[in-house]
């Protein structure tokens, strides 16, 4: 069994862990949660003598790891998976752990098949993926067959099957008698491995009871109605809901969310009224919901609201009116910008009204003139009333047309000529 009193730990001016207190029995997996940076991470190295508490104390089995006699047997732990020397193989890695501890070399090829690496035993360490990682610290914690097991996200990096094999490993090593303390942030994956559920924000404790408890202390349940929509029937049913005291909320597919009345009486309301019901069920808040509702302001680290902030930029010129783009006061040699103005040839081109507004032109930063055409081109005079730029390109004269052959007798050179 593993016992915290009063721990606390404190880095110069800040306090990760403060007056925290709680046991974790054995036989039953606790999970231990907590938001990024509420000191999950640092309690656990205190339970293995890596950090030493600033107050307070812990102990396994009654004893402080330090001095427990040959520890390793004894506890077993994950807390960081790339702690492995990359040029070692994960026979080798495990050897030098076993002989450390004075573990029979057998049992290095005994956890390396528990774990699923039997295969790739002779590889460096340094090309396993994040999921082999882990499987490989599962197994140096299995490693002595301990009676108490740490583990810090054990199933961070493994695939749907890796998560799986690891619940199932967690529940049957508690159901051989072992303590087994679990901290993960995956809240559907603790609510089908953990019996127990120890929940800290800040450094201090936010909870301390089962996983059902838990839920049923930090949630609330509701029922889930489902009436015609036609002949105001949902209407009448939710006042008449409203009025028996129980709060209604519409969700977003027509149904309605009714909390604070038991399902009897819901039906009991509906055939008062005289209100036909396709739906009526119970629904029970999730661990996730729970837990967010209870850690909501032990959040230290929290996004922007709108992840573009700051990445917009503003339209070079403001849209004004029918004309599209103006130019900024005192521009010179302003020209509309390309792909913004009726095509070549088309009636209207360069006219005011007729600009064809892009969407995305906020973005350009310099506008492209349009490309002058090869063929010369007929001065045209701006309209009187025109408040566009004084160079306006004009529709291009038409291309001429070439001669047709004087006659089918033509020689080579004459055909030559002609073409």
């Amino acid at each position: 069994m593993i016992q915290a009193v009063g721990l606390t730990k404190q880095y110069g001016a800040k306090t990760a862990v403060y007056n925290l207190s709680f046991q974790v029995r054995p036989g039953t997996v606790t999970g231990f949660l907590g938001p990024n940076g509420s000191g999950k991470s640092t309690t656990m190295r205190m339970i293995l003598g890596l950090d030493e508490p600033t107050s307070g104390q812990v102990t396994i089995g009654g004893v402080p790891y330090r001095r427990l006699p040959n520890a390793p047997r004894k506890v077993g732990a994950l807390l960081d998976a790339k702690a492995v020397h990359g040029g070692r193989s994960a026979r080798q890695h495990l050897l030098c752990v076993a002989q450390l501890s004075g573990i029979p070399a057998r049992r290095v090829d005994e956890v390396l098949g528990v774990v699923g690496l039997q295969d790739v035993a002779s590889r460096r360490s340094k090309g396993f993926s994040l999921g082999m990682g882990q499987r490989l610290g599962i197994a140096g914690a299995l490693l002595g067959d301990p009676e108490v097991l740490l583990f810090d996200e054990p199933v961070n990096g493994l695939d749907p099957e890796g998560i799986h094999w690891v619940r199932n490993l967690m529940r049957k090593l508690a159901s051989e008698g072992r303590t087994v303390f679990v901290s993960s942030h995956l809240m559907s994956e603790m609510a089908l491995t953990a019996d127990h559920l120890i929940v800290i924000g800040r450094g201090q404790l936010l909870a301390d009871m089962s996983v059902k408890d838990f839920i049923a202390h930090h949630s609330t349940g509701y029922a889930l109605v489902r009436t015609p929509a036609e002949g105001g029937e949902r209407e009448k049913f939710s006042k008449a809901l409203t009025d028996a005291g129980a709060a209604v909320q519409p969700e977003q597919d027509g149904a309605l969310r009714v909390t604070g009345l038991e399902l009897p009486r819901i039906s009991d309301i509906a055939y008062d009224a005289e209100v036909r019901i396709w739906e009526l069920s119970p629904h029970q808040a999730s661990l996730e919901e729970a837990y967010m509702r209870l850690t909501s302001g032990a959040v230290d680290y929290r996004s922007t609201q709108d992840p573009r902030q700051g990445l917009q930029h503003a339209a070079p010129y403001a849209v004004q009116g029918p004309g599209g783009y103006a130019p900024p006061p005192g521009a010179q040699g302003w020209q509309q910008p390309y792909g913004q103005q009726q095509p070549y040839g088309q009636p209207g081109y360069g006219q005011p009204g007729h600009e064809q507004q892009q969407p995305g032109w906020g973005y350009q930063q310099q506008p492209m003139a349009a490309p002058v055409p090869q063929q010369s081109y007929a001065p045209q005079a701006p309209p009187a009333a025109s408040t566009a730029p004084a160079t306006q390109p004009v529709a291009p004269a038409a291309p001429p047309v070439p001669p047709a052959p004087a006659a089918l007798n033509m020689d080579k050179s004459d055909s030559e000529d002609a073409r």
